[in-house]
């Protein structure tokens, strides 16, 4: 099993540094929908999204505290965790009056030995009451993160794949949830239809400018039921190869600060709904490419940050 910590600033590192245990993530699906479906943006939503690629149980209907008390007990079997943090992450998990939030989230914490929230969500849907509410948690001691979905700095990029927001919007959101003490994490996705690395360094880049706390990267992968499928059924998209996504991945941990906390690397999608490419299914050869290219560079995650900051504000 590849351990990347010695390499990469890792989501399990700093909650052990933090809390002094291994803390793990709980995926809840709280019944949300999302602006960008419901035709209040948008109707069809993201072009590669089936949102079950994303949380293996979207759209589980069980009520939380069972989803909870189910996947407690295999993570605790499986990892030795005893802490937890209660996530939010099917579609859009602000996307809601703000005392129906905090109903939830309060259901969240009095769940057995979670210690926080991570709350996935659109740049678009957080206005100040929703990040008062989550800064109010944070002040009481919580362990809180807002996961913020931009995949692209790439304004082209992002209407091309219908997200119905722009780079501004993820800005805005950040600056706000960060004046308020609320730690962000920016997901970025790898390989979008008409990107390449520069794309993904730039978009990196410009992330890091506005100021970040944690990131998550994901190679782009095609998944039954979504506008991309038929995009790539008629060739219209070709999906990345995985050494081409190993080697991006290596860049953009090298061109990330020491003091940034990647929550993840890669994602991968259920296999029943997986179209392309096949390599997304396999979680770990992904982390052994990921950490066999650093050890081939002789890199770590923060190793060419300081020259490329350098570099970048010299050309702006």
């Amino acid at each position: 099993m590849t351990d990347l910590s010695s390499r990469i600033h890792t989501f399990g590192r700093a909650m052990r540094a933090r809390h002094g245990e291994r803390v793990h993530k709980i995926a809840l699906d709280a019944g949300f929908t999302c602006p960008n479906r419901d035709g209040s943006k948008g109707i069809g939503g993201c072009s590669f999204c089936n949102n079950k690629s994303f949380a293996p149980g979207a759209r589980d209907p069980m009520p939380l505290a069972a989803q909870f008390d189910r996947a407690r007990g295999r993570i605790a079997k499986g990892t030795g965790a005893r802490r937890f943090i209660a996530y939010f992450q099917a579609y859009t998990n602000t996307y809601a009056h703000v005392d129906e939030l905090r109903a939830l989230y309060d259901a969240a914490l009095q769940a057995p030995d979670v210690i926080g929230l991570s709350i996935g969500t659109r740049p678009d849907c957080v206005p100040p009451p929703v990040l008062d509410l989550l800064a109010e948690y944070r002040d009481r001691g919580h362990e809180v993160w807002l996961e913020l979905g931009l995949q692209s700095a790439f304004d082209a990029t992002l209407a091309r794949v219908n997200r119905g927001h722009g780079f501004a919007e993820y800005e805005t959101a950040t600056r706000a949830a960060r004046s308020r003490g609320i730690p962000v994490c920016c997901h970025l996705i790898v390989g979008l239809p008409g990107e390449d690395a520069s794309h993904s360094h730039a978009s990196l880049d410009r992330v890091l400018d506005v100021g970040v706390d944690g990131l998550k990267l994901h190679p782009l992968h095609v998944v039954k039921h979504t506008r991309l499928a038929i995009e790539w059924k008629r060739d219209e998209y070709a999906p990345m190869a995985e050494a081409d996504y190993v080697r991006i991945a290596a860049d953009l941990i090298e061109r990330t600060p020491w003091e940034v906390v990647y929550h993840r690397v890669t994602g991968t999608a259920s296999p029943d709904i997986l179209l392309a490419p096949a390599w997304c299914a396999k979680k770990w050869d992904i982390l052994n490419g990921i950490a066999d290219e650093l050890e081939r560079r002789d890199s770590r995650q923060g190793a060419r940050a300081g020259r490329i900051r350098k570099e970048h504000n010299h050309s702006a």
